[in-house]
């Protein structure tokens, strides 16, 4: 009977036929390998420092139960991490279904997609050239106290005589 395509999984299967490790050789690589030790160093140093945290809650440290479980659910998420991250790469790049012909009449496609991130544009601002006769008498005294201010960088604003 063969496999239902809709759930059947072919990335471990190679040349060499279903049930041969000759899929999983990606595994070994020194990439790969520095992710498995490191796997395997944090859950077990997870687990040390849950166990290190039990042995303080027996002796009556009330604080410690709590550390006691948190520790096995770090070396969990680890765990999950690397489970997810194998996953991922056994699957491979997606492949990206192209899209269906367009019509003629709907015209010719970019030549090049838009970019995602695009670069800022830079701008210079002029200031505003104020009315003719139509000083703001608020913001003439509010520039005086910030020219005064720049002009006497150690004094507080308390003393400022205006």
């Amino acid at each position: 009977m063969p496999p239902n395509p809709a759930t059947y999984d072919t990335a471990s299967e190679s040349t060499a036929g279903p049930g041969t490790l000759d899929g999983m050789k990606w595994l070994w690589t020194p990439a790969w390998i520095a992710r498995h030790v490191a796997m395997v160093v944090l859950v077990a140093g997870f687990l040390g420092l849950g166990w290190w945290q039990v042995t303080r809650a027996a002796g009556g440290n009330s604080l410690s139960f709590g550390y006691a479980i948190e520790w096995p659910v770090f070396a969990g998420f680890v765990v999950f991490v690397w489970w997810r991250e194998v996953r991922h790469a056994r699957r491979g790049p997606r492949e990206e279904h192209p899209s269906p012909p367009s019509s003629a009449a709907a015209g010719p496609e970019p030549a090049a997609a838009t970019p995602a991130v695009r670069r800022p544009v830079r701008v210079t601002r002029v200031p505003a050239a104020p009315v003719a006769g139509a000083e703001d008498g608020e913001l003439a005294d509010y520039n005086r106290y910030l020219s005064w201010l720049n002009a006497n960088p150690g004094a507080s604003p308390g003393d400022y005589p205006g």
